[in-house]
């Protein structure tokens, strides 16, 4: 798994030096893998947030908010306290959302999403409405830089939290606690039986995922300087979702390749033929899970299978 995601990592890193646009889309890409591991997460107990846009934006609002009415301005400092609130926010709705199974689950995450999207629409003086609220470059160690020397330290620094959470959460899903959610989509009843609580699985992956949405919502409000109330919508959801099926929920690097595959096909698509951009998506996606049930990480386990079979 390791190797995979530290490729991976490597790849982003080398590739913006001979294209340097290239060092924002990675930055965005790993932000949205960040909220699709959490979604990937809950894949694995078969159940389907499409509604995980909420954290996305609460994390990225926080950043806002922390910079205007905190003052905090120091990089890391934003993140760990974006992540945070992020997180008691999916302890919080988490403790409603695990009475509710299937689509019930699926919908009810919506509607919450949906209506802080509201909130964030209407709320003009304390949110800025649709025009939503500006993010100034934040400062690294207490040393202000200019936003070119940011934008490189923010892609090096993304890139090791990616390696980071990837191993975390690795980890976590390798532990009973994370057995036990994978439990859940086989024999829920069975597990209850066996004196582990499913409620409790399943509030502790809804919580670990929600901060990891929030961490990449809090990164995506630093790449971009901006936050507006369209990071809670539901097409944002959905495309974490996408991201997470995308790249396979049979392991950890699935959500981050899911994110950088897509984010880089949106990318060529607009620039090769900005018409048709949505027509050649949707055709790369229709390819992959016609022909990639598994994802494109279950594609490239295949291959390493097959290489290391006996000829």
């Amino acid at each position: 798994m390791f190797r995979y995601v530290f490729s991976l990592a490597v790849v982003a890193a080398l590739l913006p030096i001979g294209v340097p646009w290239l060092a924002f889309v990675f930055t965005i890409a790993v932000s949205k893998g960040l909220a699709a591991l959490g979604v990937a997460m809950l894949l694995r107990g078969g159940l389907i947030s499409i509604g995980h846009a909420l954290y996305f934006a609460i994390g990225a609002y926080a950043v806002a908010f922390l910079m205007r009415e905190a003052g905090i301005a120091d990089l890391l400092l934003l993140l760990v306290c974006a992540t945070l609130i992020t997180t008691i926010a999916g302890l919080v709705v988490g403790a409603f959302m695990v009475r509710y199974r299937a689509i019930f689950f699926a919908m009810l995450n919506l509607a919450i999403s949906m209506v802080f999207f509201a909130l964030l629409s209407k709320l003009y003086y304390f949110t800025g409405g649709t025009d939503g609220l500006r993010v100034a470059t934040p400062t690294i160690l207490t040393i202000q830089l200019s936003r070119s020397t940011f934008d490189i330290i923010l892609q090096m620094s993304v890139l090791i939290l990616m390696i980071a959470s990837a191993l975390l959460i690795d980890r976590y899903l390798k532990s009973p606690l994370g057995e036990a959610l994978r439990a859940i989509d086989s024999n829920e009843v069975r597990l209850e039986y066996l004196g582990v609580s499913a409620r409790g699985t399943i509030w502790a992956a809804y919580t670990v995922s929600a901060g990891l949405a929030g961490l990449g919502g809090a990164i995506s409000a630093v790449a971009i300087g901006h936050v507006v109330p369209e990071m809670s919508y539901w097409t944002v959801s959905g495309q974490l979702v996408l991201i997470a099926v995308l790249g396979g929920i049979g392991g950890v690097p699935g959500a981050f390749i899911g994110a950088f595959f897509l984010e880089l096909v949106q990318t060529f698509a607009v620039g090769l033929a900005a018409e048709a951009w949505n027509a050649i998506i949707g055709l790369s996606l229709l390819i992959v899970i016609f022909f990639l049930p598994e994802g494109l990480y279950g594609l490239i386990q295949r291959l390493e299978r097959l290489r290391a079979s006996p000829k």
